[in-house]
């Protein structure tokens, strides 16, 4: 027997649908349940000729980049922005501080 995945028997049926729903929390009922079905088939029989190619010895490709590890710069300390200069823009200040309306509710109004 061949360690390779063979192409499905038979298609989905309602019930393997209907579960796969069911794990993703989406509500299929009667119509729905067979339009899906179909859907889901059609996506299945679409991807069928891929199983055509000989992928014998090709690595899975985890990235499409190959090796690219970290792209982000280094980081680098600089100055940051003084007090007055970063709250001169702000809708509300309270001392040195950002003043943003209280998203509980008990905090008065920015």
């Amino acid at each position: 027997m061949s360690d390779k995945v063979q192409p499905a028997e038979a298609p989905l049926g309602e019930a393997d649908v209907a579960g796969i729903a069911e794990y993703a929390r989406i509500a299929l009922e009667g119509d729905e349940l067979a339009e899906m079905t179909a859907y889901m088939n059609d996506a299945i029989s679409i991807l069928q000729p891929i199983r055509g190619y000989d992928l014998d010895g090709v690595e899975p490709t985890f990235h499409p980049i190959g090796d690219l590890s970290n792209v982000m710069r280094a980081d680098v300390v600089r100055p940051g922005l003084d007090l007055p200069t970063a709250l001169e823009n702000a809708g509300s200040t309270e001392g040195r501080c950002f003043r943003v309306p209280s998203i509980l509710g008990d905090g008065g109004e920015a």
